[in-house]
């Protein structure tokens, strides 16, 4: 496993965020956006119970390298 091509996955519930780290340039657009959720210098840096399912979607959909994504979680 390559630590520089992670992909991780964090939840809500209701949304899940995926983070691929070989494509993050760093921008810091997440952690502008949506402080409450992103947490660079904290483990797990994405925590995103923290917010509205609204705003992670927002925040995800201002990545510029495409390294945040995120799908809807199906209801049981």
């Amino acid at each position: 496993m390559n630590p520089n091509n992670l992909t991780k996955e964090y939840t809500n519930g209701e949304v899940t965020i995926v983070w691929q780290s070989g494509k993050c340039v760093h921008s810091a657009n997440c952690v502008k956006n949506n402080p409450d959720v992103f947490r660079p210098k904290e483990k797990p840096w994405i925590t995103p119970e923290q917010s509205t399912t609204e705003k992670i979607i927002s925040t995800v959909n201002k990545c510029p390298s495409g390294a945040l994504t995120f799908y809807m979680n199906s209801k049981s």
